[in-house]
């Protein structure tokens, strides 16, 4: 049994968790840069929590620009066993609609101008995302949401689109027409990097609009988003604040495997591997190397 660290990347209208106990903000340095911003940590119901804004307080980085290799680095220094994703997502399907929230289970990456593996020229390493989430912290979160009284749908498909911008109806409809659920531009490549630090990962959609393939919606409003944003970020932490119970203290390794993601992963000989990103990754993958 390890200790148990609930963290939370909150995305767009979430900065901050209710009823931390001894709550402090603390700057974490990383190999990868700076994070998005300090982490805020404490303990809830007796749990140890870590929460991260993605974008920073105050909104201050872009999807392109969030630091994702240094916040996954950051949040498995601190010691977090299981990350949890809340963010603002569109919607292509009717029956999740703004203000539900949508249980992450897969998705398909369209993103091209991050980085989006901590390993690379040195020390090689190729994990599976076959399964990039965690079914049981998904399963907590559903319960936690519906516990709560928020409408949740269990399995999606989150496309990831690059961004600033929101899609153009042609692409709106192209997604629609691949089976992807929601779309939103922050999850990758955060999945993937949480997959090769082997943390647990689940993602919370919170649907704010139907992007713009919707006949009766029309183009995406941004006041419109942050209008439901309002309401949703009071979900979302009503949602985290059930998971200590139904995680508990304790933690017993990940039943799917995510907390040994690397042991089949890792490629270069040891005689071939570079000190220097060796070093770097003492936090991420510092128990097969």
């Amino acid at each position: 049994m390890t200790e148990t660290m609930i963290a939370v990347i909150g995305g767009s209208g979430i900065y901050e968790i209710d009823g931390l106990e001894d709550a402090r903000w603390q700057a974490v340095e990383t190999p990868w840069g700076t994070p998005s911003d300090e982490i805020l940590t404490g303990r809830l119901g007796g749990v140890k929590m870590a929460f991260l804004p993605r974008h920073g307080r105050g909104h201050v980085h872009s999807p392109t620009t969030v630091p994702y290799r240094a916040n996954i680095d950051a949040l498995k220094r601190l010691g977090a066993t299981d990350v949890i994703s809340v963010s603002a997502c569109g919607s292509f399907r009717e029956e999740y609609a703004p203000g539900h929230f949508v249980v992450i289970d897969d998705f398909i990456d369209r993103t091209f101008a991050r980085e989006k593996s901590f390993f690379g020229t040195g020390c090689v390493a190729h994990v599976s995302v076959a399964h990039p989430t965690c079914p049981r912290l998904g399963d907590a979160c559903y319960t936690a949401a519906k516990d709560a009284g928020i409408t949740i749908h269990k399995g999606g498909t989150y496309l990831a689109m690059e961004g600033p911008q929101f899609s153009s109806m042609a692409e709106s409809k192209m997604y629609r027409a691949w089976g992807c659920d929601v779309i939103g531009m922050t999850n990758m490549p955060e999945a993937k990097l949480a997959r090769e630090a082997e943390l647990c990962y689940a993602s919370i959609a919170m649907v704010t609009d139907y992007d713009s393939w919707h006949p009766d919606h029309g183009a995406v409003e941004i006041t419109e988003i942050i209008a439901t944003l309002t309401g949703n970020a009071d979900k979302g932490r009503e949602m985290v604040r059930r998971l200590p119970a139904l995680l508990g203290a304790d933690r017993a390794p990940c039943p799917h495997g995510c907390d040994r993601a690397l042991e089949f992963a890792i490629m270069t000989s040891p005689d071939k591997r570079d000190p220097a990103l060796l070093s770097k990754l003492d936090a991420v993958a510092g128990r097969m190397l």
